[in-house]
């Protein structure tokens, strides 16, 4: 696999300092194994190891876990591509750079586990540069990332411990980054055909580089580090839950939902298809089982009506 640049030049329009690729790289690839380690500690099965080279430019290592004893299906996946025309679904909020080579890395993970009563959850953090069209000219760099949650059959007690989770990594940083990026998840994370959140939300950002590298980066470990203590005590908590075919039922068809957010709206997602990337990485995302039904609401005053009355209503949880 090709390895990352070094360093570059920021944009003068920037804080200063040096963007190092290489730091990103190396702190990246090392998140990822010490998530797939504590996951594989949770369900007592290993996640399979399959590394890909892109053609273009690239490549990656996925890490999965299908049938396991907690998660039904899970993917934990590093990328780092490179590419000589930027998709468009990466320069939206950046016209200006539309079109440039770019170098691209990340972590993103998705774990559907088995048992209703236990949520989804979602992360990505990840580093974009896009190259000068002009040699010794600046390069034009951003961090982005977050991690929300979905679950079926919701405790307030597990959503308010993920959102302080996230909020006291944030905090340690700047107390002023949890309200902004909590919206900002509760924003984007948002079926606007359905007029719905996924979820019960998270903390999401892009486009940050204003801080500088340095701060932007630890803005972006912070989160990243924060992970494995928002969510593994969830799992602990609530994988011993009994269930039975009607919960089974309404997590499929809830499951629904993350399907369509993926495909429609979902930026990494596109950004995938539109680079040329491993179609069966990306798509290691979806839920091994998903339904839809016709106009289908829950019984009122039900346990699946209470996640539409009580949880996905964004508030603030903490």
């Amino acid at each position: 696999m090709t390895e990352a640049s070094a360093s570059y030049k920021v944009d003068p329009g920037g804080a200063g300092g040096t963007a190092d690729a290489g730091r990103v790289r190396d702190y990246l690839t090392g998140l990822q194994d010490r998530i797939v380690a504590a996951l594989e500690a949770v369900d007592g099965q290993p996640f399979r190891r399959d590394a890909w080279q892109r053609a273009e430019g690239g490549g990656g290592i996925t890490r999965v876990i299908e049938e396991g004893g907690v998660f039904e299906r899970g993917g934990v996946l590093f990328s780092h591509v490179m590419g000589a025309k930027l998709p468009p679904s990466a320069s939206v909020s950046r016209p200006e750079i539309a079109g440039r080579a770019f170098e691209a890395m990340g972590v993103s993970l998705v774990l559907h586990p088995r048992n209703p009563h236990v949520p989804t959850v979602h992360l990505n953090v990840r580093f974009f540069v896009a190259l000068p069209p002009t040699p010794g000219e600046a390069a034009v760099w951003w961090f982005g990332g977050g991690m929300d949650l979905t679950p079926y059959y919701a405790d307030e007690s597990d959503v308010v411990r993920f959102h302080a989770t996230c909020k006291a990594a944030l905090d340690a940083h700047d107390p002023a980054l949890h309200p902004r990026y909590k919206q900002w998840c509760d924003d984007y994370f948002f079926l606007k055909h359905r007029n719905e959140p996924r979820g019960v939300g998270g903390v999401f950002f892009d486009d940050l580089s204003e801080p500088g590298f340095d701060r932007s980066f630890a803005i972006q470990r912070a989160v990243g580090d924060a992970f494995v203590e928002a969510y593994v005590p969830i799992v602990e908590r609530r994988r011993g839950m009994a269930y039975g075919e009607r919960e089974r039922s309404f997590q499929s068809y809830r499951r629904g939902r993350y399907v369509e957010f993926n495909l429609v709206f979902d930026r990494g997602t596109l950004f995938g298809l539109q680079s040329g990337g491993r179609t069966e990485s990306i798509l290691c995302s979806m839920p091994p089982v998903a339904h839809w039904r016709y106009d289908w609401h829950p019984e009122p005053g039900s346990a699946e009506a209470r996640l539409y009355d009580e949880f996905l209503k964004p508030r603030a949880w903490v």
